[in-house]
């Protein structure tokens, strides 16, 4: 799901234009960048956290020449933590035969047989 699909189906559900609910989403993701670029926590309740984290330094690996180290300097992540509304919503994408389930919209190997229900 894009920005511009969430715009068009908060537009068709609310009867707002596209561009007023275009300029709403945006500003509301440009506060929530705008929080974290400032080191505070976003708590979107029934959704999730997003909170800036700050990895510390190690070395890595050169996957093209393995034997060279590289030092990966310490550095800010955003982290995001899913709501309990959220992973409970998720968790219903989990198969119970204890096989993971394929992306969506992923088509199986021919010859392969159909997963059950």
């Amino acid at each position: 799901m894009t920005k511009r699909d969430i715009v068009v189906r908060i537009s068709e559900e609310t009867d707002l234009q596209q561009q007023k609910v275009l300029e709403i989403v945006q500003k509301t993701l440009d506060y929530i960048a705008e929080a974290l670029a400032q080191g505070k926590k976003v708590e979107l309740r029934n959704f999730g956290v997003f909170e800036v984290k700050v990895r510390k330094a190690r070395i890595g690996r050169n996957p093209n020449a393995p034997e060279t180290d590289v030092p990966i300097p310490r550095r800010a992540v955003v982290k995001f933590k899913a709501g309990k509304e959220m992973r409970e919503l998720v968790l219903r994408l989990t198969p119970e035969d204890g096989h993971p389930a394929p992306p969506a919209g992923a088509s199986r190997a021919p010859g392969t047989p159909p997963m059950p229900v």
